[in-house]
């Protein structure tokens, strides 16, 4: 794909406008390898829970697209709306082209103003990561039933609340109810399909956008992969579905005024991604 039809270059894969043949008019996603995380005592610890780009991993890209694939088709097999049209090589995914979920600047002249970006929404069957974090009044782990958020898309990801959504213009309150409604069908298909190979989704983050073609209808769009999906093995829900064993899973620190969290159980992409693939 030529780089003069490149529309957007993102962590995970770049867009491109598809000029020519069967599929003229619409947009390709090539996946990388480029894998996001952090760093720990000098070197990479991949984690789709974070944005930060931090190397690469061969192969990550053809397995993304694959596992997008599984997924997209299952969506379209239970009703659900999304940008998918066909998966035409390892690496590359023939979409509907779609706007992003934002909102320009209204006064672009005053220093500091930014666009709303790319919105997000992350949901969450347990409260670890970010949640946790927020909300350290919690139990690590408990069951929070799919909380929806969304957030900004960028380099650095914001949160923002589905009352400014409305009132800022971005989104109609009928357009945020049906969102969140939406992500939270789409997180059930994905955790029941995950649960039937005996794993746990922990959490998730969805991106809606608009069709350009028809009524402009918000679907999910971009990807579900590894990259967005956080999973771990072992849950062992009581009778409120809240996790039992957390305590021999969660390591929480806190230093320096920041607070940390992880899973022991968390599963790396490859150990999830062989038992689809």
């Amino acid at each position: 794909m030529r780089e003069k039809n490149l529309v957007y270059r993102g962590k995970s894969k770049d867009v491109y406008e598809i000029t020519a043949g069967e599929h003229a008019g619409k947009y390709m996603l090539h996946y990388k390898d480029e894998a996001t995380g952090y760093i720990e005592d000098g070197k990479p610890v991949f984690d789709p829970g974070y944005d930060t780009v931090v190397g690469e991993i061969p192969g990550k890209g053809a397995i993304a697209c694959r596992f997008a694939t599984h997924f997209f088709r299952l969506l379209q097999e239970k009703g659900i709306p999304s940008h998918y049209i066909d998966t035409v090589s390892d690496t590359e995914m023939v979409v509907e082209p779609a706007d992003p979920l934002g909102l320009p600047a209204a006064d672009p002249e005053f220093d500091g103003s930014a666009p709303l970006l790319n919105l997000e929404f992350t949901w969450r069957n347990n409260a670890t990561g970010s949640f946790w974090r927020r909300y350290p009044f919690v139990r690590p782990c408990m069951n929070i039933h799919k909380v929806v958020e969304a957030w900004t898309k960028g380099d650095v990801d914001l949160l923002i609340s589905l009352e400014a959504l409305e009132e800022t213009g971005a989104m109609s309150r009928e357009e945020i109810a049906g969102s969140v409604e939406l992500v939270k069908n789409i997180a059930s298909i994905v955790s029941d399909d995950f649960a039937s190979k005996g794993l746990h989704v922990i959490d998730g983050k969805f991106e809606l956008g608009r069709l350009r073609h028809g009524d402009g209808k918000i679907v999910i769009i971009d990807e579900i992969s590894p990259d967005v999906l956080r999973v771990c093995k072992g849950y062992s829900p009581d009778s409120n579905g809240d996790c039992s064993v957390y305590k021999e899973c969660t390591v929480t620190g806190f230093t320096g005024g920041k607070r940390t969290i992880k899973n022991k159980k968390q599963v790396k992409a490859a150990g999830f991604i062989d038992i689809f693939l």
